[in-house]
């Protein structure tokens, strides 16, 4: 019989002898552990990587400095290396490895990586698509066709898991146009001729569907439905649409238990006719299972403090649980700006009537930093430098510093804001500037203007915000060139002005997107109080309403509507340094400081009231690709400018106001660029006052009022 302990060591002698080194057949022990030193790595490299760093490539594998030496190792770093390549669009890739040894014994493991170049996306076509076009479809998803700005947005990788993602949102898109049946394929073809893919959508639409009769049925006393039914966007007649339909059952939740029901708990009962093409709607609000949140647990967050995600929660622990609470609650986590993705799911809690809340974040950068340049046709050439943190120390605080330069001035700011002051619903800030404007011979004088101001924001409503102002500003005028000719009639080198000022401004939001409006009205009213050297009271209101002209065409129509007056409350005249400056953003077709009165030397004045109006059709380019953010527009502008401020002892040139009417018409291109919304327009002048200086092409940023 065979001892077991004998055995044991009988099979670790073979062990240890099949794991040693043979000098002459003989195993030689002692030696293992300076054999396992030598494939120690002593760093790890990478050559011919453009696509990604070093740092994003050494994320990416296992093998590492100080770490064990496998063949099989670095083979599966090879894999997950020419993987990353080719799910970002690198089907050609190669990588290859090999080992150096180093002084001290260990060995250099060197990854090359050929690249070549990146498969793109030659088209996006549809078959199937009868009530929407191909545009309005490629608009809708994430892949992109190649473009011309392909190479610094790089939207078009073909990617699987991204198509999926593009597949589910043109169904929605389509739910959310009147189809809620229809369905949505792809299949891709990869050209290598072209290295390049061609992606083939099939979409069965399915019938249109329109809402019809709308019903609250509510088994809690005392709630009240008129209430109710203002939050409801399913008016009969309107088009079938998913996403209204869910923002009123979360309105509606909401609403119920704004009126003090916070169990309330809203349903949908949805009636198909077929025949009609109708959805009967009728939205069921009762009483939900009595449940409270024993516990909010917030995860990934590794920069973010847990009360920056906390207070936009209208809820907290221990109070009832609120389906639509919860959404509203994810959504405004996800609008602060700080994180990728926001996943909000529930666990039991202790007890049958507690749930547990997980959020987890994925965080994303908040600082900006860099250099942009540009053109403006009234100031030339334009740089800044800028550095933007919109979460500083991940207390959710924005800070922003820059520098600007232009060929008429230099720019100097900086600015904070906190956005929950003391806690509250009330953001608090301040600014501070320093801002110098050179001499030219069409302002005929320079300045340089420092100041600050201190600002609050109060929410009215959801859709109404009050903010509050307050600052100082010291501007000490430059007017020393030579030239009699450009001599200022209205100040004089070295004069200073002081002013202290006050005031208020309402803004109303109701645009279903901030930076892309198809419907809705943003207005702004401010008022402000001068002082100091000054006694006056300066009033502007603004606004726009924008309004779709065709379903699904990208045509969206806008009326702008302006207007200010500066009123001096001793009696006496407006100086010039405080009266409007009408441009661009009120007229176009005119030179900056080119509309409105003058003095006979030709120098501008400016005004103290003013009027406007604009009409505009925004469109999509027929046959440019969504992806390269080009659109034109049609508009005409009408401007009533009157209003003298002082003159001193310098008379009026009345050519420059003999009429106070000025109308223009004009075309213009919009890109949304990657620096910032810009457009071209082309203006032609139909009425305008004689001394007034036009201009046919003027570059100018995109701004919604």
């Amino acid at each position: 019989m065979i001892n077991p302990k004998l055995l044991r060591g009988a099979v670790s002698v073979i062990a240890i002898m099949g794991a040693s080194p043979m000098v002459s057949g003989i195993p030689v022990l002692g030696v293992v552990a300076a054999h396992a030193q030598e494939q120690l790595v002593g760093s790890v490299l990478f050559e011919g990587n453009r696509r990604f760093s070093d740092a994003q490539l050494l994320a990416m594998v296992d093998v590492s400095a100080s770490g064990i030496y496998t063949a099989q190792r670095v083979s599966a770093d090879v894999e997950s290396i020419r993987q990353a390549y080719d799910r970002d669009g690198f089907l050609g890739v190669t990588v290859t490895s090999r080992t150096e040894p180093t002084a001290d014994g260990r060995v250099r493991v060197v990854f090359q990586v050929n690249e070549g170049e990146r498969a793109g996306i030659a088209a996006i076509n549809f078959t199937g698509n009868n009530a929407i076009s191909g545009g309005n479809l490629k608009g809708a998803m994430l892949t992109k066709e190649t473009g011309i700005l392909s190479w610094l947005l790089r939207d078009d990788t073909y990617d699987e898991q991204k198509l999926a993602v593009d597949r589910e949102r043109l169904r929605l898109y389509y739910a959310n146009r009147g189809y809620p049946d229809a369905q949505v394929t792809s299949v891709a073809e990869y050209d290598a001729a072209r290295n390049a893919y061609f992606i083939n959508f099939t979409v069965n639409e399915g019938q249109r569907y329109q809402f019809g009769n709308i019903g609250i049925e509510t088994s809690i006393n005392g709630l009240n439905t008129d209430v109710l039914r203002s939050t409801v966007q399913t008016g009969k007649g309107a088009q079938y649409s998913v996403s209204n339909l869910q923002e009123t059952i979360e309105d509606m939740a909401y609403e119920a238990t704004a009126q003090g029901y916070s169990f309330a708990d809203v349903r949908a009962r949805l009636d198909r006719d077929v025949a009609t093409g109708t959805f009967n709607v009728t939205y069921l609000v009762d009483e939900g299972a009595r449940i409270y949140v024993e516990r909010i647990n917030i995860t990934g967050n590794t920069k973010t403090r847990d009360f920056v995600v906390r207070r936009e929660l209208a809820f907290g622990e221990g109070d009832p649980f609120n389906r639509s609470m919860v959404i509203r609650g994810r959504d405004a986590i996800q609008n602060l700006g700080f994180f990728s993705k926001v996943e909000v799911t529930t666990a039991p809690g202790s007890s049958p009537d507690k749930v547990v809340l997980n959020i987890n974040v994925t965080e994303t950068s908040t600082g900006e930093y860099g250099a942009s340049a540009g053109y403006s046709t009234s100031d030339g050439i334009l740089g800044e430098v800028s550095l933007t943190e919109r979460n500083f120390l991940g207390r959710g605080q924005y800070l922003r510093a820059a520098i600007g330069a232009s060929q008429s001035g230099r720019t100097f700011d900086f600015s904070f804001t906190e956005p929950r002051f003391m806690g509250l619903k009330v953001s608090a800030g301040f600014d501070a500037y320093h801002r110098i404007s050179d001499e030219t011979t069409s302002s005929f004088y320079g300045s340089q203007s420092t100041g600050g101001q201190l600002r609050f924001g109060v929410p009215i409503t959801s859709a109404l915000n009050a903010g509050f102002f307050a600052g100082y500003e010291r501007k000490v005028i430059s007017d020393v060139k030579d030239n009699p000719q450009y001599k200022s009639a209205l100040v004089n080198d070295g004069q200073e002005f002081n002013k202290a000022f006050i005031g208020y401004t309402l803004t109303w939001n109701g645009l279903d997107d901030v930076k892309s409006p198809t419907e809705g009205l943003y207005a702004t009213f401010t008022q402000q109080y001068i002082g100091w050297d000054h006694n006056l009271l300066k009033t502007e209101a603004r606004g726009r309403y924008f309004l779709p002209v065709l379903d699904d065409s990208g045509i969206v129509a806008s009326v702008r509507g302006q207007a200010g007056v500066v009123n001096s409350l001793d009696g006496g005249s407006v100086h010039a340094v405080e009266a409007f400056m009408p441009g661009a953003t009120i007229i176009r077709g005119f030179e900056g400081r080119g509309v409105g009165p003058r003095l006979q030397n030709g120098e501008f004045l400016g005004a103290t009231m003013y009027a406007a109006v604009s009409a505009e059709i925004e469109f999509p380019i027929p046959a440019l690709p969504e992806s390269y953010g080009l659109s034109g527009a049609l508009w005409a502008d009408a401007a009533w400018i009157d209003g003298l401020p002082g003159t001193g002892l310098s008379a009026l040139d009345p050519a420059s106001q003999d009429t106070p009417l000025r109308t223009s018409i004009g075309a213009s291109l919009i890109w949304d660029s990657p620096f910032g919304p810009l457009r071209g327009d082309v203006s032609h002048v139909l009425n305008k006052s004689t001394a007034d200086r036009t201009q046919v092409f003027q570059i100018t940023l995109q701004t919604l009022l």
